[in-house]
């Protein structure tokens, strides 16, 4: 694990802004490196409000779009909301089925099946508007490459409204419109939009028209937080003003399906990482091992009793995810060992018999295990089809870009990517993969890097450094909770493995004066016991440890040298 401290931001622009906030130079300086220098800038960052959201007719193409959808009112057209089978997907299609239907009774939803249809706009989707007479599609989280699918779409009298936020390619489809914050052409202020960001972006243009405030939204960005925590886009401008309110109705007034997902849980108020960890799985549970219609019910259902009932689904669902996901994933570690291969710059496995729902999640597994790009395919439709991660500072989609000779499609992100290929080019794609990786990656790239924004004295940590670091969230991608330093720290000698298989360590920790001491709690990091011994640097994050109804603040450990 390489340790990476941040350098250290200017120190009159610091203390300057520490003055102006009445905080500590630390604190400050965690914000100046996040490009918050001002009271102003500050201000919006801890204060973040609807009205800091751009307006929705910057996006290329936003007035075409509205007047195609007020046009289909008008003339009682039948529409039909297409989107992907993951959280983005699914919460997208639910978002403006949510909307429309409150004022319009002819609309559809459509998720194409994993297994049958695979990923984006399908033949057999378009098909199906055909045959039931919907004129329009309004395409969520997909739909930026599907060129040849759009011109189907349009010999069949059927017109595209497409909402993406993936990379376009070189040409831009025939739609009616195409709104994507990534488009050369499109000028909107913010780029990192995920799918179901552009989506409430249509709503919103869509409100103003009809004179609408923006409050008035406020119930539906439960769907969008769940969204943007599941698509990991970076927790800045847009994005972080929509999870935080997001997350404000989710802990106070959630949808019924959303309500119904989470009533059992103890916690009383779910942070971001919760929806990560806790709602995003159990949604996209439904598309890997079912179908994503049940995520779509769930989360447009105004029936109490049959949420209830979808939801139960729904954790089956994610507990026969789970044993499937650990069963592929120690499959493919034995695979990796058997063909000798732990030494490469790269993972790619394969078995015909492995379930496609969860070969994304077995890619992110096998990267924590070798830290390296990593492809996990499987067989489907007579083709591989599989799912690519990469690590940290490495684009795994130009990667795959390089290696198109060998692809069928492909399509994602920097970091992940879904990819479909021919069963006579698996071992050619493999060894150019390799090739590719081990000709552009940096070597340090494939040592896990843990970013440090500063060093701490126990004496600087408090309830008032704790409380405004909370005020920090939302965190997600460049805006991530601080990880600390701290030198020279020494366990009072009470410290232990526990934990059903003592893999995780308990310490009481002092620096300097053995009399203040603060309890720390260090996931996964038992094996480093013998470290503790003598004086020992930490890498941490604060948290609150509630303990017999006390609560007191806690480090939980990232790694110990």
């Amino acid at each position: 694990m390489r340790w990476k401290l941040k350098s250290k931001p200017d120190s009159a622009t610091t203390k300057k802004l520490a003055h102006e906030l009445s905080i500590n130079t630390k604190l400050a300086s965690i914000l100046v490196q996040r490009g918050i220098t001002s009271f102003d800038e500050a201000k919006h960052f801890f204060r973040p409000s609807l009205e800091d959201l751009h307006d929705p007719f910057l996006m290329k193409d936003m007035e075409k779009a509205v007047s195609r959808i007020e046009k289909a009112i008008q003339n009682n057209e039948q529409i039909l909301i297409y989107g992907d089978y993951d959280v983005d997907g699914t919460t997208s299609v639910s978002l403006m089925y949510t909307y429309l239907k409150q004022q319009y009774s002819n609309i559809a939803t459509y998720i194409p099946d994993r297994y049958k249809e695979g990923y984006g706009v399908s033949y057999q989707g378009i098909d199906f508007a055909a045959d039931n007479d919907f004129s329009l599609i309004i395409a969520l989280d997909c739909g930026i490459k599907a060129i040849e699918k759009v011109a189907y779409a349009k010999e069949k009298g059927i017109d595209f409204i497409i909402c993406d936020h993936h990379k376009p390619g070189d040409e831009i489809p025939k739609a009616t419109a195409v709104l994507n914050p990534k488009r050369v052409d499109c000028e909107y202020p913010y780029k990192e939009l995920c799918g179901c960001g552009v989506g409430f972006k249509l709503i919103q243009a869509l409100a103003s028209k009809g004179n609408k405030e923006l409050d008035e939204l406020l119930p539906l960005l439960d769907l969008v937080a769940t969204a943007i925590a599941a698509d990991i886009v970076p927790m800045t401008g847009e994005n972080r003003i929509l999870a935080y309110y997001g997350l404000k109705v989710i802990n106070e007034q959630p949808r019924i399906g959303i309500h119904a997902l989470i009533k059992n849980l103890e916690k009383k108020e779910l942070t971001i990482s919760d929806v990560v960890f806790i709602i995003a799985p159990r949604i996209n549970a439904a598309g890997r091992i079912k179908h994503a219609n049940y995520a779509v019910e769930l989360l447009t259902s105004s029936n109490e009793e049959l949420a209830s009932e979808i939801a139960t689904a729904i954790e089956e669902f994610n507990g026969h995810r789970k044993e499937l996901d650990k069963e592929i994933t120690a499959a493919a570690l034995v695979q990796i060992e058997e063909n000798d291969e732990i030494e490469r710059f790269t993972t790619v496995v394969y078995d015909e018999d492995w379930h496609k729902g969860v070969i994304g999640i077995v890619a992110s597994r096998l990267t924590e295990t070798y830290y390296r790009p990593t492809i996990v395919f499987t067989k489907s439709e007579g083709k591989l089809a599989a799912s690519a991660r990469s690590v940290k500072g490495f684009d795994v989609y130009d990667a795959l870009h390089k290696c198109s000779e060998f692809i069928e499609q492909f399509g994602g992100h920097k970091y992940a990517a879904g990819l479909t290929i021919l069963p006579e080019n698996y071992e050619s794609f493999k060894n150019k993969f390799e090739e590719v990786v081990k000709n552009s990656i940096d070597e340090d790239l494939l040592t896990p890097e843990i970013v440090v924004d500063t060093e701490l004295e126990f004496s600087d940590i408090s309830p008032k450094f704790y409380r405004i670091l909370q005020q920090m969230a939302p965190f997600g991608p460049e805006n991530r909770k601080p990880i600390f330093k701290s030198s020279s720290v020494r366990d009072n000698g009470y410290g232990k493995r526990v934990g059903q298989d003592k893999t995780h360590l308990k310490l009481s920790l002092f620096q300097g004066k053995p009399e203040s001491v603060i309890n720390a709690i260090g996931f996964s990091l038992g094996d480093k016991i013998d470290h503790i011994n003598n004086d020992f640097d930490i890498l941490y994050q604060l948290d609150e440890n509630t303990w017999n109804g006390r609560t007191s603040l806690q480090l939980q450990l990232k790694d110990l040298k």
